[in-house]
């Protein structure tokens, strides 16, 4: 089993926030998503750049994995925001507005000329019909060795507009959301389920991230620091999934039942298959412990 690194929650900042980046280094997100793209103003974009390259450089954020949203590469801003962020320790780079894989492998391989590290990742936003129909060939980007792809995000209120579904949309959008995912887990990638915008409804945002974590989302892109709490506790195992998994695990190894694909655990018939998400869910279990979150 790869390493288990958790991303329950990954909060959005402006990078042009000076404040904000320093308060995000004690917030207990799994991700601080530091936004160069739709959440810096044109006029503050180059200031932006300069201040968040420090930042990530100055490695003030502890054990929180630190992401960083570029403009479109292929713009002016974007080609920037790669050479000033290429070797400041990012982990990852998250490119917007992806349609195909080819805009990631170009990313990656500019990132590896920069003299990026190698183990900076990059990440996907997947915000557009095409994207959702090229979703798999996206995701095949993982197995290229310029592509670097660790996560897919989804930017539902772009679909949404897009695909012209009325507002609230959210089950409409279901179908759409499986295909990613179902990319992301046939390429053993994250999937990262999108921001919920109206910050007055705590119980609407409970239900979406319990939603998002039932369909099978590691996490949540998250845009103030209120939402953190519940979408940690949304999106790690509770205290009856981490005792299950570990009944599950002593059931199968107990020494009469290795030999055997089924067994019955508190009264119920299970296949050897369900011993690989109980490890996970123990590893999850225990990353999450290491966080101290």
């Amino acid at each position: 089993m790869s390493e288990i690194r958790p991303r329950r929650s990954v909060l959005a900042m402006p990078g042009s926030n000076a404040r904000a980046l320093v308060k995000a280094q004690t917030l207990p997100a799994d991700v601080i998503l530091i936004d160069l793209e739709d959440g810096t103003a044109p006029d503050a974009k180059a200031a932006a750049r300069a201040q968040v390259a420090a930042a990530v450089a100055a490695r003030g954020f502890g054990h929180r994995e630190v992401v960083v949203r570029i403009n479109p590469p292929e713009t002016e801003d974007g080609e920037a925001d790669l050479a000033a962020l290429a070797r400041a320790g990012a982990d990852a780079i998250l490119v917007p507005k992806v349609r195909t894989s080819d805009t990631l492998i170009a990313v990656g391989s500019r990132l590896r000329r920069l003299g990026a590290p190698s183990d900076t990742r990059v990440w996907a936003m997947i915000e557009t019909p095409l994207a959702v129909v090229n979703a798999a060939e996206i995701a095949g980007a993982a197995r290229d060795v310029d592509g670097r792809l660790s996560a897919l995000v989804i930017g539902p209120n772009d679909l949404l507009k897009a695909a012209r579904i009325r507002p609230p949309g959210r089950s409409a959008l279901v179908p759409w959301l499986m295909t990613v995912l179902a990319a992301a887990r046939a390429y053993e990638i994250d999937a990262i389920d999108g921001v919920f915008t109206d910050l007055r409804d705590a119980a609407g945002f409970e239900a979406e991230c319990a939603q998002g974590r039932d369909l099978g989302f590691d996490g949540k892109m998250l845009i103030h620091p209120s939402q953190i709490d519940p979408a940690n506790a949304a999106f790690a195992p509770d205290a009856e999934e981490i005792a299950q998994a570990r009944r599950m695990l002593d059931v199968f190894d107990a020494p009469e039942n290795r030999a055997r694909g089924v067994v019955a655990v508190d009264g119920k018939m299970v296949e050897r298959l369900h011993v690989e998400v109980s490890r996970r869910t123990l590893a999850m279990a225990e990353a999450i412990a290491r966080l101290g979150a």
